[in-house]
């Protein structure tokens, strides 16, 4: 039997649940409180701030992203497309659940709050901007394992290219959340390898 989620582990979860849904400015204390059954000077005692649960939500997040969709396919013997095409069809898997059970896309966790936030506190907007090196590494490695392959030109910029494709996946979420439409993700997620990766190696002196 596992064991039961401790009081902070619950104010975490209600973090990611109630702020990932609606928005920072529109949960407080005592709602976070009331959801995840913690009394609230509980919630002081893990927590001496909102922005404090919101940046332990965002490691959790990430943390769990990476555990669920980034690691199992980045670490794979998959091709750099598979690679790309596979997270966009985990996303918009993901994206389709959460509208069958809330009647919403809510898009990307991490980038609403970037968005959101980032004019608003600096504290946050810091580690938001960690967790997007992070990831876009993710899509580097497979950038240049590209490039030594031959399957993109070796003028191809490896941190430029992963951070265009980190945009182009948020702008994907973005647009979802805006039309309520998961299939959005699906067919604009199409464009990534299509832009970013060329289906056949290039030919020696060729460039894209």
């Amino acid at each position: 039997m596992g064991r039961t989620s401790t009081a902070k582990e619950k104010l975490i979860s209600s973090a990611i649940e109630l702020i990932g849904t609606r928005s920072y400015n529109a949960v407080g204390v005592q709602e976070l409180c009331d959801h995840s059954g913690v009394k609230k000077g509980s919630f002081y005692h893990f927590f001496p701030s909102k922005r404090d649960l919101t940046l332990e939500a965002l490691d959790a997040m990430w943390n769990m992203f990476k555990k669920q969709m980034l690691d199992p396919i980045f670490n794979s013997d998959m091709s750099a497309v598979d690679k790309f095409n596979s997270l966009i069809t985990k996303s918009y898997e993901h994206q389709s659940l959460t509208k069958d059970c809330i009647g919403c896309v809510t898009g990307c966790g991490i980038g609403n709050l970037a968005l959101e936030l980032s004019t608003q506190d600096e504290i946050i907007r810091q580690k938001i901007e960690q967790i997007f090196e992070e990831w876009a590494q993710y899509f580097e490695d497979v950038i240049v394992d590209a490039i030594n392959d031959g399957y993109l030109s070796v003028d191809t910029d490896p941190r430029c290219t992963s951070q265009a494709i980190l945009a182009y996946m948020e702008g994907i979420a973005l647009m979802g959340k805006t039309y309520n439409d998961p299939t959005m993700i699906s067919r604009l997620g199409e464009g990534i390898a299509q832009i970013c990766i060329s289906k056949k190696k290039i030919a020696s002196g060729e460039q894209m």
